[in-house]
């Protein structure tokens, strides 16, 4: 064993330790067990005194990965499940796989170098291992990593995954994911996840919401405009007529705009929002390309429904993932907006930025800008299924489409 702790507070920062106490269940759990707010929290121990999360703060700690970094993208439950079977919920133990010679360690059975490879290759920097993976013992560094691996699993070989692949690919390798041995991994995980859900309030579990004085400058990026967005985009966007029509219409105050949200949460952009994104990208810096930002508009629709973060494995407005934005920048010159990491990806402008810059270069490489170019970004961040919904849109506007 690496590392180990004796209290919560050793291993969460205190902002995330505010949360963990805003939580009612959490709260109920710990002060039933003798703890205090003001006091270090124990970490719960087995009989054979080896630290674990209860399940009511294996939840926190999904429900707070999910809405800080894959909102829209992730199930906290599965996280919670994926958690129980892989771990137990243990946080210090050590598994050592003969096979891939790597040691997997903590609550979500993470690889060192796995989490050093999506940090480098996949942009998720939100924390940085490299030089002391030991951070992977903290369990919101862990379940962060453990998270943005079963996302990629959900994509991975340029193939749309289904939960029970991920799941059974997570805990017994890509290899045996369809193979009869990892059935009953599946099986189990079923049966967790019924159980969270049966523990949890759903409304409590979407996310852990702190009120406005303690947001973390992450959680304030997922409420206002202003938190994500440059002045100069921001100036554009109170410039142009209809969104300032909008903004004005709903109460918005310069230099404080808040994203819409749904039912769940999920910050998402309003179709006259997208639209104007769309053409302030086109106007400064792709005006000569034949770009239509009703098509772009369209693109987004459907790529993302509109989501901030985007939807399912899409990440962001238009659905480009960061190896790509971090290639067009990198190799084909489009530098407009920096992409250092995948949350960059969540800016709206920098999202619309690369993917009107990629559907540019597939115009270039199909050799015009037009249906066949717009079939390829189609088909690489959704597939053939959903064309004819593009295509509606293209045509009749983004009103045609109901919700």
């Amino acid at each position: 064993m690496a590392i180990s702790f004796k209290y919560w507070d050793d291993c969460l920062d205190p902002e995330d330790m505010r949360l963990m106490w805003k939580d009612p269940i959490v709260s109920k759990e710990w002060t039933d067990a003798g703890e205090e707010q003001g006091q270090k929290v124990h970490l719960s121990r087995d009989p054979d005194g080896e630290a674990y999360l209860t399940q009511t703060e294996m939840m926190v700690m999904a429900s707070i990965t999910v809405h800080r970094h894959f909102k829209s993208q992730l199930d906290p439950y599965m996280i919670g499940a994926l958690a129980e079977i892989a771990s137990g919920r243990r946080l210090f133990v050590d598994t050592y796989d003969h096979k891939t010679k790597e040691t997997k360690v903590g609550i979500m059975q993470v690889a060192p170098e796995v989490a050093q490879w999506l940090g480098r290759e996949l942009g998720y920097k939100s924390y940085d291992i490299e030089d002391n993976t030991n951070l992977l013992y903290w369990p919101l560094v862990n379940v962060y990593f453990g998270a943005a691996y079963a996302k990629w699993l959900f994509s991975c070989d340029e193939k749309q995954r289904t939960e029970e692949f991920v799941v059974r690919a997570y805990k017994g390798g890509k290899k045996k994911a369809t193979h009869k041995s990892t059935s009953p991994i599946f099986q189990r995980y079923l049966y967790v996840k019924e159980s969270l859900l049966s523990i949890r309030q759903p409304n409590i579990c979407h996310e852990v919401t702190p009120d406005l004085e303690s947001l973390s400058n992450t959680e304030a990026k997922l409420k206002y405009w202003d938190s994500k967005v440059s002045e100069a985009d921001m100036d554009a966007m109170w410039k142009h007529p209809d969104v300032y029509k909008e903004w004005i219409k709903s109460g918005e105050r310069r230099g404080n705009v808040r994203f819409s949200h749904d039912a769940k949460n999920r910050p998402y952009l309003s179709r006259v929002e997208v639209k104007a994104v769309a053409e302030i990208i086109i106007a400064r810096h792709l005006s000569t390309r034949g770009l239509k930002p009703e098509a772009l508009a369209a693109l987004a629709e459907v790529c993302s429904m509109r989501f901030v973060h985007g939807v399912s494995t899409r990440t962001g407005l238009m659905g480009i993932d960061y190896p790509t934005a971090a290639w067009l920048s990198r190799d084909c010159g489009y530098r407009a907006y920096s992409v250092i990491s995948v949350d960059d990806l969540y800016n709206p402008f920098a999202s619309m930025y690369f993917g009107a810059s990629y559907l540019v270069w597939l115009s270039k490489y199909e050799g015009r800008l037009g249906n066949k170019a717009m079939n390829s970004l189609f088909k690489l961040t959704l597939g053939d299924q959903r064309m004819l919904t593009f295509r509606r849109l293209v045509l009749f506007g983004t009103n045609s489409l109901r919700h």
